[in-house]
């Protein structure tokens, strides 16, 4: 059956993947970017794919945007829009740790708000948070980042036991790490404000933890999973593709009830 799927932070990465990939299913989408040289490239690709998507520029913090959500009627709501930094939690610029919470976490739940009143009038619905293994895990010098999906953790559990009652579905997809850039960028950023010379974390340390980019995932196999999930009247509360990266995480929450200090 077809829906109509609002999803955030489509411009890049498995956002706009999973968007051209369910208005190719036949879905409604409403696909929202960041900027608006996104937009352009994401209505030029449809146009490629020969699919039909609504897509508009939706920078979430920004207050204009957000109550553009008002304007629409759908079934199901994807938060998918998030920025990722990484660095020592020890050393990070506390104006970089606020940047990623006011996306990841305080935007991403007021544009949440503006669905869950829709779906409470309408009786149904169903909002999925795009978290991340790192919502799970812990990895040094990816702190920031953890830290805001560890909260959407939070965030995604409690909401779903308020919203039970009211007939609307929560839940969460947790990819593992995949090939889109996002996470390279992520690794980066540290570098513009990292100086070896005054921080007491060690460079070498943060270079060797970044080696686990050149093993990451084909982003296509994580697309395809979330076609797949999002539109889907029943599933899991929380899906962590792929299933090795599932696997592991259960494997980290269970070594915590052992961890010792």
């Amino acid at each position: 059956m077809s829906k109509t799927i609002f999803i955030t932070g489509a411009g890049t990465g498995l956002g706009r993947g999973a968007a051209l990939g369910l208005a190719k299913a036949g879905h409604r989408v409403i696909a929202t970017t960041e900027i608006t040289a996104q937009k352009t490239d994401l209505l030029e690709e449809a146009k490629k794919q020969e699919v039909k998507m609504d897509v508009f520029k939706l920078d979430i913090t920004n207050p204009r945007d957000v109550a553009q959500i008002n304007d629409y009627d759908f079934d199901i709501f994807v938060a998918n829009a998030a920025i990722n930094e990484g660095g020592p939690l020890g050393e990070v610029p506390m104006d970089r740790f606020r940047a990623l919470f006011e996306v990841n976490v305080f935007a991403t739940l007021e544009t949440v708000q503006i669905a869950a009143r829709k779906f409470v009038e309408k009786g149904n619905g169903k909002i999925i948070f795009m978290s991340s293994m790192a919502g799970i895990s812990a990895t040094p010098y990816v702190g920031p980042y953890t830290a805001t999906k560890h909260a959407i953790e939070g965030i995604a559990q409690t909401l779903k036991a308020e919203m039970d009652e009211f007939g609307v579905q929560v839940a969460t997809i947790n990819p593992g790490a995949y090939a889109t850039g996002f996470n390279d960028r992520s690794a980066e950023e540290k570098w513009k404000w990292f100086n070896e010379e005054t921080h007491f974390t060690r460079k070498e340390d943060m270079k060797k933890q970044e080696e686990a980019l050149n093993d990451q995932f084909d982003p296509a196999d994580m697309i395809s999973k979330m076609i797949d999930i999002i539109p889907a009247d029943h599933h899991k509360f929380r899906t962590v593709h792929p299933k090795e990266t599932e696997e592991q995480l259960k494997k980290t929450e269970q070594a915590r009830w052992d961890m010792e200090i």
